[in-house]
């Protein structure tokens, strides 16, 4: 193969990561593409899960065997099988070198084959493949995972040229992995409160325009639990703010515990002291009775005043809900009621009626009320 036609080549492999929107794509382009480029009839990207100890398959592509799906679940293989990722490459790296990639085919090791495998060649044969050249991916100095090119059976035998190819192919990959996994990062920081770790507002608006789709499909029930944590002010005045951002971590925690009770329930911090939980699918008395262990819980929290808890649900009888600001209106509602009432448990619309009337007509002083959301819907 040319330097010209390799350098396209590469340039083909880059292209496809960097087009990919999710991970899936990436690692689907990747595997394509490095065996478009190598010749060979299979490719697969697998990561070592070190927390596991198990090096798992992330994608199949090509002429997959029967027992290969391209996305497989549960493809996961022991590294004890595979000693080059734990062993041979880290002895390589001790010794100054630069990971490599090596070729073996279904009646053992090629030249030069290091990191020689039992298991992939039984895995050759079974599938009716003559070779394979295996490619390390190294990402931040450590070994990621692996790229695996092989060739049919009777197709030419990878030879030192593809192998140090391949190894060049991967590096490309861990460079596209690499940026996935920062603009995942950045993704992250956008949707995440920085203090607690829930999601943030712009992850609310983003899930509610979501969920109400479905509620408008199928009649999804969405639910909403707005959480007014009662006495921050005061612990920040008389504890401090360090004290006061404790309080707010140790409430976010409940929430996300509370939440966990609730399938699918996202747990967020929508500015201050202000929480709520977003739910699609579980009824309303679920929510309500999850909304009240949360009331309890907080109200056993250090230094807190325990929290103000309204609710509003689709599966109560609250009218229709046109738009994600209507539901919130509704819950800041209730909210505010319970607020009032010094309520120890949730207040709930379409079952507390004074709860639509003010969602409708709010109180008109900022003074005397937290402002509901900007507008109606």
């Amino acid at each position: 193969m040319g330097e010209d036609v390799r350098l396209r080549a590469v340039v083909a492999l880059a292209q496809a990561m960097a087009a990919a929107r999710t991970p899936r794509e990436l690692w689907r382009g990747a595997a394509v593409a490095a065996c478009d480029a190598l010749g060979g009839s299979f490719a697969a990207l697998s990561v070592w899960e070190r927390d596991r100890g198990r090096l798992k398959v992330l994608v199949n592509a090509g002429a997959r065997a029967p027992d290969e799906e391209e996305f497989p679940d549960g493809e996961t293989y022991p590294v004890h099988r595979f000693p080059e990722i734990t062993e041979f490459l880290h002895e390589q790296w001790a010794g100054g070198g630069a990971p490599r990639a090596w070729v073996e085919t279904a009646d053992g090791p090629a030249e030069g084959g290091h990191g020689y495998s039992h298991q992939r060649v039984d895995a050759l044969r079974r599938r009716g493949r003559g070779c394979c050249v295996v490619a390390p991916i190294v990402l931040h100095g450590r070994a990621w995972g692996e790229l695996y090119v092989a060739r049919a059976a009777g197709e030419p035998v990878f030879g030192r040229d593809d192998a140090g190819f391949a190894t060049v192919l991967a590096q490309v990959v861990a460079a596209g992995i690499a940026q996935q996994e920062r603009l995942e990062e950045v993704r992250r920081l956008a949707f995440t409160d920085p203090l607690t770790g829930l999601a943030n507002r712009r992850a609310v608006d983003v899930r509610l325009d979501e969920v109400l789709e479905r509620h408008r499909a199928d009649g999804t029930v969405v639910s909403l639990v707005v959480c007014d944590l009662n006495g921050l002010k005061r612990v920040n005045d008389t504890h401090g703010h360090a004290a006061g951002d404790r309080l707010l971590e140790r409430f976010g925690s409940v929430l996300s515990l509370c939440g966990a009770m609730l399938p699918g329930a996202l747990a967020a911090r929508l500015g201050g002291d202000e929480f709520c939980l977003l739910t699609a699918g579980p009824s309303a008395d679920d929510v309500v009775g999850v909304a009240e262990e949360l009331c309890e819980r907080a109200g056993g929290l250090k230094l807190g005043e325990g929290v103000a808890c309204g609710v509003a649900s689709t599966g109560d009888p609250i009218g229709a809900v046109r738009s994600g600001r209507r539901l919130f209106r509704l819950a800041d509602a209730a909210q505010y009621r319970a607020k009032a009432a010094r309520a120890t448990g949730p207040v709930v619309a379409g079952r507390d009626d004074s709860v639509l009337p003010l969602a409708d007509t709010p109180p008109p002083s900022p003074q005397d009320r937290r402002r509901f959301r900007d507008a109606r819907g």
